[in-house]
């Protein structure tokens, strides 16, 4: 049985034990709080493999652009995009989630611990720039510093390109080997997830009934409007505006790259499929797919952008902590840097919405049980955000190729 059916049953089954709860008999049941435990469990596990993760995914991924010349000209170029696009979705995910407002109103989790108000981290502009940078990283990795995590993964992995290779290999073939390690260990951690939804739903109905269904609801309609206005009105203007190729010809070409995404949700397991799409039918030069597209599926994670800044406004809304602009501004550059390290692996991006959201100061235990909630929910939001994800990946292809004076879908 697939991963994703096993969470909708956990789901199921947490909402019935859940209606068998309420404040009053949950008080002191050791079978319920053993429960409860199955959630605190998955959710440490979850944050114990963030920083890593994210550390080793952004070195490899920013390394890979390994060779001078294109970091200079194709390199320079295709951070552009992928930046861009992924500031774009930030910030149409940013205008809806204010919009919408889908976690206003949500019922408290009173079974859960209370959010205290003075962990946000609400700083200047400036501030948040001069906090990104660490004056000890070995503290910013003990600490969960993530900014600062993030900057210094960044320059560590642009550093891997300016030293010789006898030194630079075996540095990024030992990060390699975490990084897969630590991946090995999320897949495994993420298997776990039926247990791990049923104490969190579990928790949630029993304290606060089924009206966390209806900002879940709300919060699902606010993500899928986001991938949707990103997918089918962002990516076809670029393609029109700057590849000028009518956005349906594209979309035919790379059908079978955005039919395996959504399958698998999985950016990485899609790549092969993606590469041909774009080789034998956009017609980019191999050496241009072959460059853009790994890099694409690393770094450029326009749908995962999208979904972190929403979850995480949803999440202070459900939770009634409004962000200020200084706090949504570390949300927009947060998502956008986390984005980067999201691994190429189904609900990856669940994991890495943990990062935006103690980037702001959002950590708590309620904080925690939202983050499973939507979870329960997540597979085929994932599998949309996965194709939104690849589709933009074969545009930056396409974009890339025009740039460099390639012949595009010529028969």
């Amino acid at each position: 049985m697939k991963l994703h059916w096993k969470i909708l049953i956990a789901m199921g089954l947490g909402v019935i034990v859940g209606f068998l709860y309420d404040n009053s008999l949950s008080q002191d049941n050791t079978f319920y709080d053993l429960i409860i435990l199955l959630g605190d469990i998955f959710i440490r596990l979850l944050k114990m493999v963030i920083v890593p993760l994210v550390l080793t995914s952004i070195i490899i991924g920013i390394s890979s652009i390994n060779d001078r010349a294109k970091i200079g000209r194709m390199g320079l170029k295709t951070l552009i995009y992928y930046i861009s696009t992924s500031l774009i979705a930030i910030l149409i995910g940013l205008s809806l989630v204010n919009t919408i407002k889908p976690g206003e109103g949500a019922t408290p989790i009173s079974g859960a611990e209370a959010y205290d108000s003075s962990q946000l981290q609400s700083t200047s502009i400036i501030d948040i720039f001069k906090r990104m940078v660490p004056e000890n990283p070995i503290a910013a990795l003990a600490s969960g510093d993530m900014l600062s995590i993030i900057f210094f993964a960044i320059f560590f992995g642009l550093m891997l390109n300016f030293i010789d290779t006898k030194h630079s290999k075996p540095i990024l073939g030992i990060v390699n080997s975490i990084y897969r390690i630590i991946l090995k260990m999320t897949q495994i951690i993420l298997k776990t997830a039926p247990l791990g939804v049923f104490g969190l739903i579990v928790k949630a109905v029993s304290t606060s009934g089924l009206s966390i269904f209806k900002e879940l609801g709300l919060y699902a309609i606010t993500l899928i409007s986001g991938l949707s206005i990103h997918l089918f009105i962002v990516i076809p203007l670029i393609l029109i505006l700057i590849v000028k190729v009518n956005p349906i010809k594209h979309f035919k070409a790379i059908s079978s790259a955005m039919i395996t995404a959504f399958s698998t949700s999985s950016s990485s397991a899609t790549l092969p499929v993606t590469m041909k799409c774009v080789r034998d039918n956009v017609k980019v030069s191999g050496e241009t797919s072959s460059f853009v597209l790994p890099m694409g599926a690393t770094i450029n994670m326009d749908g995962t952008a999208l979904y972190e800044c929403v979850g995480v406004l949803f999440i202070a809304q459900a939770i009634g902590i409004p962000l200020d602009a200084s706090q949504q501004f570390v949300v927009v550059i947060t998502a956008l840097l986390a984005s980067i390290g999201a691994a190429g692996i189904p609900s990856a991006g669940t994991v890495m919405l943990f990062i935006v959201t103690e980037a702001v100061g959002l950590q708590s235990d309620v904080v925690a049980v939202w983050v499973g909630s939507m979870l329960a929910i997540d597979r085929p939001l994932d599998m949309f955000r996965t194709m939104v994800n690849v589709s933009s990946d074969s545009v930056g292809a396409a974009v890339i190729a025009k740039s460099e004076g390639e012949k595009l879908y010529s028969d």
